[in-house]
């Protein structure tokens, strides 16, 4: 099991990740949903975020731009689809290459003793081949190191403060 504890659950074309940050839930809160710092977490190491859009309201849309050290662009983007801040977040997603192949993800924050937080994210699918497609695509890998950044940056912002 790694980091980001997924379980796939194909009968309901569906999987969950969690994780667990050292950081309050507010301030969990605000990382996801700060245009100004989802660029410092948001995709991989070797690569650099553009947020595009983040109208961070429910119909409001998103589009980040992820250009790799290859010089690659790699478009995603959704619609906010329910938010109850500081508790969840949902929207669409959709890599932009593969049109139509759109998934949801449901973000629960879920405040833990000691000032923890976790994240619970369910990721539900449209059809077994979207989902397959996705957890073929390397996302376990993309998302433990996202989230690896994620931590890092909630601690940088910890000592800052």
């Amino acid at each position: 099991m790694g980091k980001n504890n997924l379980v796939v659950e194909r009968d309901q074309l569906a999987f969950t990740m969690s994780r667990v940050f050292d950081a309050p839930r507010d301030l969990v809160w605000k990382v996801y949903i700060d245009p100004a710092l989802v660029p410092q977490w948001w995709g991989r190491r070797d690569s650099v975020t553009n947020v595009d859009k983040m109208d961070v309201r429910v119909g409001g849309e998103w589009r980040y731009v992820e250009k790799g050290a290859d010089g690659v662009e790699h478009a995603f983007r959704g619609v906010y689809t329910e938010i109850h801040a500081p508790e969840l977040l949902a929207y669409t997603f959709e890599y932009e290459p593969m049109a139509g192949h759109v998934s949801v993800d449901t973000l629960t924050f879920v405040a833990l003793p000691g000032g923890k937080t976790r994240i619970d994210i369910r990721t539900t699918f449209n059809s077994l081949e979207d989902m397959e497609g996705m957890l073929q695509s390397g996302m376990e890998e993309g998302s433990t190191e996202l989230y690896d950044r994620l931590e890092e940056l909630l601690a940088e912002i910890q000592l800052e403060g």
